[in-house]
């Protein structure tokens, strides 16, 4: 991962624009979508700043001019000087979906994007908007956050109760938050690899390490792959002993060919 993807919050706020014609045009309809306030240079409360000037050398001066005075800079189709890039987005507000290719190709972002908008329902956000209404009822059913992520994850799980693809899942939060349902036992699934390159992991397991609540690594395996997890999945070294914790546990283990 060479960029570490951000939403920023520029509601309201001054977000500097430089440029004409079209490119400008499109990122001041960007910025303005997201509430932010299009400015000139001059202004010194704006924290990030678009330059959408076609000629290469008065793009790199005027970029030079705002990264001195300590701003965040996009240059439309130069990807070298840009300190952040904006991705193909689609919107199910408030769930928002980013893709980006790091400067690499809008196009192939792009065409990612309309492939995803195909599948996402119209609703999702509502979904999400449903979800945060019961953010406190899930709190007191569940008190322990790991139970209540687990339950969760099982009632978005593809064919659940909230499963996000289901254009009808925003009309069930509520009586699937009233029924609730018992805690997950300790699941345990042994994973055996076959190399440690993650480019060759299989959908199942690639799916296992987006569900697992705990990774024992048992064998020379690379970040890379297990980075594949969850950033909150618990990693463990060596094999799994007796006393399992709770909810899915993945045995990554090393078996070459």
């Amino acid at each position: 991962m060479n960029q570490l993807p951000l939403f920023v919050s520029i509601r309201g706020k001054p977000v500097i624009l430089l440029g004409e014609g079209d490119a400008a045009d499109a990122k001041r309809r960007l910025i303005e979508r997201a509430g932010g306030i299009c400015v000139g240079e001059d202004d010194a409360k704006a924290r990030i700043a678009f330059v959408a000037i076609e000629d290469r050398g008065a793009a790199v001066d005027a970029s030079a001019r705002l990264k001195s005075r300590g701003l965040l800079v996009n240059v439309v189709d130069q990807p070298d000087l840009c300190d952040f890039t904006t991705p193909a987005i689609v919107d199910r507000d408030p769930l928002l979906v980013a893709i980006g290719t790091g400067g690499a190709s809008a196009g192939l972002a792009k065409m990612v994007r309309q492939a995803i908008e195909r599948i996402l329902p119209a609703r999702l956000g509502e979904l999400a908007v449903r979800l945060q209404s019961a953010r406190e009822g899930m709190r007191t059913r569940w008190p322990d956050g790991a139970d209540r992520r687990r339950q969760l994850d099982a009632a978005l799980a593809p064919g659940g109760r909230l499963d996000p693809i289901d254009p009808d899942s925003a009309d069930r939060v509520e009586s699937w938050l009233d029924a609730g349902s018992p805690v997950p036992e300790p699941n345990i699934v042994a994973v055996d690899l076959r190399s440690a390159d993650p480019e060759e992991l299989t959908l199942r397991t690639a799916r296992l390490l987006g569900q697992a609540d705990h990774i024992f690594i048992d064998g020379p395996i690379s970040d890379d792959l297990v980075n594949r997890a969850r950033a909150d999945a618990v990693r463990h070294i060596g094999a799994p002993g007796n006393d399992l914790p709770p909810g899915l546990v993945i045995h990554l283990r090393l078996r070459h060919a």
